[in-house]
């Protein structure tokens, strides 16, 4: 998610969160998906806006349309993650991790550790040198 993501209604957040979770939908599908959800055409509305912010593409499927982000969700994670980093933890990930395991007491399982475990090993691993 980017910047722009950030100045984004409550219902088109809202909006966006399922499309990203889910995929490819319908204005159906995220109706269904919204906790007291609005009108079916309050729905549209707000995808078509979506789409005109650039947030959101379509492809006609039949009679409807199927919305799907425009960016990767990992990019967009990405951009999210580095913005929450810089708002709360300044900047740092090993802030951030900390609070995260501060906060579960301590209590991650083994699946979780050796996932952390591999990802610092990889980040210790040496760089190859870009060639000139």
């Amino acid at each position: 998610m980017s910047e722009e993501l950030l100045r984004l209604s409550r219902r088109e957040r809202e909006i966006m969160d399922i499309v990203y979770a889910k995929g490819e939908l319908s204005a159906a599908d995220v109706q269904g998906a919204m906790q007291d959800p609005p009108s079916y055409s309050a729905i549209r509305t707000h995808l078509r806006i979506l789409e005109e912010k650039g947030h959101l593409k379509h492809r006609e499927d039949g009679q409807r349309y199927l919305y799907a982000p425009t960016r990767p969700v990992a990019k967009a994670s990405r951009s999210m993650l580095r913005k929450v980093l810089d708002t709360f933890f300044e900047g740092s990930l090993a802030n951030a991790v900390a609070a995260m395991v501060d906060t579960r007491d301590g209590k991650l399982d083994e699946a979780e550790l050796a996932r952390l475990e591999e990802v610092l090993r990889q980040a210790r691993a040496p760089k190859p040198k870009p060639r000139a």
